[in-house]
């Protein structure tokens, strides 16, 4: 099976053309490819497929082989290979994902090909139905109040197709991201797990970030995390609408526009093709 290897600042994923190619048990080949010392080696598996009501559908699964609903990192490698491939011309493009149908902007480099992409991940969900989170309150989750083992930690939640929960840190190199986010992930209040964004704030216009990404484990970049942070930093009072967020892999530009939706730009990079048989 022919595959593309990709990645969106350090967030990388097989790519399987399902144009051209048939995947029948994708949850089974995400854990085959995603393993970085028996596979390929990745944060996941992305099919890109055709779609009825866009462009092209993007199916994503993560290492251990749950299906997500979106990859912020990810669609931008989609758009890339969608465009590099000649499946649409232009440089705009319409992604159907388990999140709903998103639009890009593509931005070609001097080799014609795209490097950049910016995302319009939409209007994040705040109420905690719709995350979803299991709580008393039926407000929006802000800086409420969470313990986990030794820490009480300030939580914000926000979807932005996926659940993320986001917490703000004085200093972040050296947090215990793993011993953390493994729980969070799990804690009965999130009954379909969650994200954790662990964030420091450098000013009002720029934050770093680590995640603990549900059934991947800390991953170098989470666009959707990212996009999830912009928005938590406004509400949480900490930051502007526009930000720079830097994260292991690279940096993006956030922006939560007065009208609701949340804008993402970054790079999407090929790294690699190839041929995967043991399947």
């Amino acid at each position: 099976m022919k595959f593309i290897k990709m990645h969106g600042a350090g967030n990388d994923y097989v790519y399987i053309n399902g144009f051209e190619e048939q995947v029948d048990q994708p949850e089974k080949l995400a854990v085959a490819v995603s393993d970085r010392h028996f596979g390929v080696g990745s944060d996941g598996l992305i099919l890109i497929l055709p779609s009825k009501v866009a462009d092209v559908r993007m199916r994503m699964f993560n290492a251990d082989g749950s299906e997500a609903e979106m990859c912020g990192n990810g669609i931008r490698c989609v758009a890339k290979f969608s465009a590099d491939s000649g499946l649409v011309t232009g440089d705009e493009i319409r992604i159907e994902t388990k999140a709903g149908i998103l639009p890009l902007k593509l931005y070609f480099g001097s080799d014609h090909k795209v490097d950049r992409v910016r995302v319009n991940m939409g209007m994040p969900r705040l109420m905690p139905a719709e995350i979803p989170v299991l709580t008393d309150t039926e407000t929006i989750i802000v800086d409420q109040p969470l313990n986990i083992l030794d820490r009480t930690f300030a939580i914000t939640c926000v979807s932005m197709g996926n659940p993320h929960c986001i917490i703000f840190v004085d200093q972040l190199d050296d947090f215990a991201v793993e011993y953390y986010g493994s729980v969070i992930e799990k804690h009965p209040m999130f009954p379909n797990r969650i994200n954790v964004e662990f964030v420091e704030q450098i000013s009002r216009s720029e934050v770093k970030q680590r995640t603990w990404e549900r059934g991947a484990g800390e991953t170098l970049a989470c666009g959707t995390g990212a996009s999830a942070v912009a928005v938590a930093g406004v509400l949480s009072g900490r930051t502007e609408r526009s930000i720079t967020n830097c994260l292991r892999g690279g940096s993006l530009q956030l922006e939560w526009s007065e009208a609701g939706d949340v804008f993402m730009t970054g790079p999407a990079t090929e790294v690699f093709h190839g041929e995967f048989f043991d399947l």
